[in-house]
């Protein structure tokens, strides 16, 4: 199962770049708006990762995926793209990635427990 949980973040991962940087994005169903997308894309790499690479510690995780969703603005700095690079999309990114560790920590601790009765 590990191995198709890491190409499933990987893939994820690739995805949320293409869509973050492509000129014309694709329209999704409703039109969220842009943190909107911001959170579920980081909600969903964040619990892939964290199920994905279960002996990496989530902070490793946290800082990893929040530097990246750095690297996303950055990239979305460069004219030709079109785009704006904003740092509030930057927060709701580690935000929730935040409420996904603290959320996976949380089950983990209490499987612990369990385990430990």
């Amino acid at each position: 199962m590990t191995p198709f949980l890491r190409v499933s973040f990987w893939a994820a991962s690739l995805f949320a770049f293409t869509m973050a940087v492509v000129p014309r994005p694709l329209l999704l169903p409703g039109d969220p708006p842009d943190k909107i997308q911001h959170i579920l894309a980081f909600l969903t790499l964040a619990a892939l990762a964290a199920v994905a690479y279960p002996r990496t510690s989530l902070l490793r995780i946290g800082v990893l995926l929040s530097t990246f969703g750095v690297l996303i603005e950055l990239v979305q700095l460069i004219p030709a793209l079109n785009r704006d690079g904003d740092p509030t999309d930057w927060i709701a990114d580690t935000l929730a990635i935040a409420v996904v560790a603290t959320g996976v920590w949380a089950v983990r601790h209490w499987r612990r427990g369990m385990a430990a009765d």
